[in-house]
């Protein structure tokens, strides 16, 4: 069974930064592209970002492009999401999943970030 969890939201202030993490089992990490993802109140689930397999290539929606930086560590199984100047547009609910979201997996419990103005 895939299980994805997600830490690393909190509240800060315009400007500011938060590093976001995502623990995956029960699927075959090394092998899969990783993604972010995120729904903001009232809106439907979008994409943030994405990294292959080996990390060789990163991908970003143009809005967060240059702010946020996507990692991950195989030898962990574990995705980041490193946010800096954020933006109260990029309050939501975080998600990690693979890329795409492959349906019979299920998403975790999201992380909830706010950004105040």
């Amino acid at each position: 069974q895939v299980q994805l969890v997600e830490s690393g939201g909190g509240l800060v202030q315009a400007g500011g930064s938060l590093r976001l993490s995502c623990a995956a089992s029960g699927l075959p990490f090394r092998g899969v592209t990783m993604g972010w993802f995120r729904r903001a109140p009232g809106k439907e689930r979008e994409f943030v970002a994405a990294i292959n397999w080996n990390g060789d290539y990163t991908y970003y929606v143009q809005s967060v492009k240059g702010r946020f930086t996507i990692s991950r560590d195989n030898a962990k199984n574990t995705v980041h999401l490193q946010m800096n100047s954020l933006k109260p547009e990029d309050t939501a609910v975080y998600y990690c999943n693979t890329h795409p979201p492959n349906p019979s997996t299920g998403w975790g419990q999201g992380t909830q970030v706010t950004v105040s103005s």
